[in-house]
């Protein structure tokens, strides 16, 4: 196995790709011809809060990957409300109305736990609160009989994560049987899991440790290789690193998070006007900032965008509190003006 030792994803973007280049070989795959690494790879991020990667050729979306983190926390598998975000979402659903292997929707529903419900992430964080010391908090992703020769156009990638708490601090471990580094390690997945994991350490009252991802295949297809091969000769560095942004609290009080998070979802902001986001920001109006002040005026700038107003959504965009999200989002919109 190797390791990649990388203070977040922009680090670990850089360093995944030059093992690829050192070492990877041609392996044929159904979605067509693959680079893959030999041997398991994994990643090691010291620092997962910072999550938004910035590359301008690889061109992630930030608007996609921070709702669709919220999507999953809410443990949901609807189609529409993600196709909203991404219409091109709905190519993945069988039947054009649910995933079969929505993320969130199997942390917190899909599994029945003997407590009552199936909502692992609470059971897990009332595991950890018991006992610090604990081994055997595991989250369930992969799902053998929604999972296992199962013809479906959505299969779980990840398949487990293992929570445990050292030195105060809450560590990851996720393990993934099929990773597209392009798409997935180092895009998606370093967003919705390291939210995860921030949220599970909020709740269970520690800080925020090291996330590791196992990539039993690591591997990019050769048609979307050439966004990323050249990196190291285009890094500029890391915004992080050079203290041009930072990372915004998910969670500061932890024990209402989650109902804000169903009122968030609940009442979407897609009529929000600027007064009534001021109202929405007074002490008091939510007890978990991030809503207001980060997921409600992303989503109001992807909003603007998409009805074509490009000053509305910048000016959404001036109010994002969280500089990473908020500069990634600029610079999205920038790289769709100059095409």
């Amino acid at each position: 196995m190797q390791i990649i030792r990388a203070r977040n994803v922009n680090d670990a973007l850089v360093k995944g790709v030059e093992l690829m280049r050192a070492g990877a070989v041609r392996q044929a795959s159904r979605n067509g011809a693959t680079l893959e690494y030999p041997e398991p790879v994994c990643t090691l991020y010291e620092r997962p809060a910072e999550r938004v990667l910035f590359d301008k050729v690889r061109d992630a979306n930030p608007f996609f990957h921070l709702l669709e983190s919220l999507w999953m926390l809410e443990g949901r598998r609807d189609v529409a409300w993600l196709a909203r975000i991404l219409p091109r979402m709905a190519d993945y659903s069988d039947d054009g109305k649910v995933f079969n292997a929505a993320y969130g929707y199997r942390w917190r529903n899909q599994f029945s736990l003997k407590a009552g419900g199936g909502d692992q992430l609470t059971a897990i964080v009332e595991l950890l609160r018991r006992d610090h010391d604990t081994r055997r908090a595991v989250l369930q992703i992969w799902d053998a009989s929604a999972d296992l020769a199962v013809n479906s156009k959505d299969l779980a990638c990840n398949t487990q994560a293992m929570f445990k708490v050292r030195d105060g601090k809450l560590n990851m471990l996720v393990s993934n049987r099929s990773n597209d580094m392009v798409w997935g390690c180092y895009g998606a997945n370093a967003v919705h899991f390291s939210v995860m994991q921030e949220y599970v350490a909020a709740r269970v009252g520690v800080a925020l440790g090291a996330y590791r991802q196992v990539s039993d295949s690591f591997h990019a297809y050769e048609d979307t290789w050439g966004k990323v091969s050249d990196i190291a000769g285009r890094y500029e560095g890391d915004p992080y690193e050079q203290g041009e942004v930072s990372a915004y609290p998910l969670a500061a009080a932890p024990e209402d998070f989650d109902a804000e998070l169903h009122r968030w979802f609940e009442n979407p902001p897609d009529a929000l006007n600027a007064a009534q986001w001021e109202a929405e920001t007074k002490p008091g109006a939510w007890k978990n900032p991030f809503f207001p002040r980060v997921a409600t005026p992303m989503y109001r700038a992807l909003f603007a965008f998409k009805d074509k107003d490009r000053e509305g959504a910048h000016a959404w965009l001036d109010r994002v509190a969280a500089t990473d999200w908020q500069r990634a989002g600029r610079e999205w919109l920038q790289r769709r003006k100059e095409r």
